[in-house]
């Protein structure tokens, strides 16, 4: 038998729905369009040449093998291809006759299975790509472990009753609160290996002998970038943390004490679990922002290949390669890698956004 919902319920639900429409409308708009074109210029060759009528190439700019794409030409109305086992110059055209010469446009037999110039291609494909992934998920996984591990430690010391607290809890946000531009730009000085203040202090110490390129050597240039982004951001996670802190009931480290509980094990059986919900929200938050990073890498490394992250190789095959439909397949792959990862968090964390559930 279905109970049906009382009056005063039902014009809840209708209010409720009458503050949520105009701000789903918005949602759409800002973010539902801007995804859904995104996803479809994918399956185009679009580019910023105003001249360029854009066509539907399919799948061929996530996974495609064939002629190098940027062999075409279009007074051949072909794809120029030289095969070097017959020293000859060649037009692909696809179709029943493939391959022709190109001094007489005459059709040539070819085979596509002992061809030397057919390759896979496409955002799968480019090894670029999967080396910006892992650059990504080193740096994810690098940086919100450490903000985490530093964070709680934070969040325990500012929690603790001292003189000055309030002070040093509003000094503690400071690096949070500058621009991620400004730090970048201030830390890319320190960094500076002729000017930097970072090699004064390890030469003054003895720690090197020559000055260190921290952001030019490729061995350091991803260290660099994860310790600036850890400067910044652990003060968002200890103020999380010193929040679910505080919520905490006062009474159950008064019984601990009574109990003679040690203050480590106290907080491994105790203060953990009790905030491990809030952690768990904070970290999918920090995870998030991690994995599609780009403002600090950009501009303390200006898109390195030992440091691009997914989101720096998006803009450059949209912006300096001008190459929109190949750059809005790698957006998707970023779109799509992210969201993957979000579910498997929530699903294996049992992360629960309502604590009253």
């Amino acid at each position: 038998m279905t109970v049906r919902a009382s009056k005063l319920t039902r014009e809840r639900v209708r209010s409720a729905w009458f503050f949520l429409i105009p701000m789903l409308i918005v949602l759409i708009l800002v973010a539902g369009w801007p995804l859904v074109r995104t996803f479809t210029l994918s399956f185009t060759d679009a580019s910023l040449s105003a001249d360029d009528q854009s066509q539907f190439i399919g799948f061929n700019n996530y996974l495609f093998h064939g002629p190098n794409l940027n062999d075409w030409d279009d007074e051949l109305n072909g794809y120029f291809i030289f095969d070097q086992e017959a020293g000859e110059a060649l037009v692909y055209r696809p179709g029943p006759n493939e391959f022709f010469s190109l001094d007489t446009d005459e059709p040539v037999e070819r085979t596509i299975d002992n061809s030397q110039f057919f390759e896979w291609q496409g955002v799968l494909a480019d090894r670029l790509w999967w080396r910006s992934v892992w650059n990504t998920f080193v740096f994810t996984v690098a940086s919100v472990g450490l903000e985490v591990i530093l964070g709680v430690a934070i969040a325990l010391v500012l929690n603790a009753a001292m003189p000055g607290r309030g002070l040093v809890r509003a000094a503690a946000l400071i690096p949070w609160a500058i621009p991620t531009i400004v730090s970048a730009q201030m830390w890319g000085w320190m960094f500076h290996d002729q000017y930097g203040v970072i090699n004064e202090l390890l030469l003054g110490a003895g720690i090197t002998t020559a000055r260190l390129a921290f952001t030019a050597d490729a061995a350091l240039a991803l260290p660099a970038v994860i310790m600036v982004d850890v400067w910044k951001t652990t003060p968002f996670l200890a103020l999380l943390t010193l929040a679910a802190l505080q919520m905490l009931p006062s009474e159950i480290y008064e019984a601990g004490k009574v109990d003679g509980v040690h203050p480590v094990k106290m907080f491994f059986r105790v203060t953990l679990p009790l905030i491990k919900p809030a952690l768990l929200v904070a970290i999918i938050f920090r995870a998030l922002d991690a994995l599609r990073i780009f403002d600090l890498i950009y501009v303390l490394t200006s898109g390195s290949r030992d440091t691009m992250s997914m989101s720096v190789y998006a803009r450059q095959q949209l912006v300096d390669f001008q190459n929109v439909g190949y750059g809005s397949a790698a957006s998707t792959m970023l779109f799509l890698i992210i969201a993957s990862f979000t579910v498997i968090y929530i699903v294996l964390g049992r992360v629960n956004f309502d604590e009253r559930r």
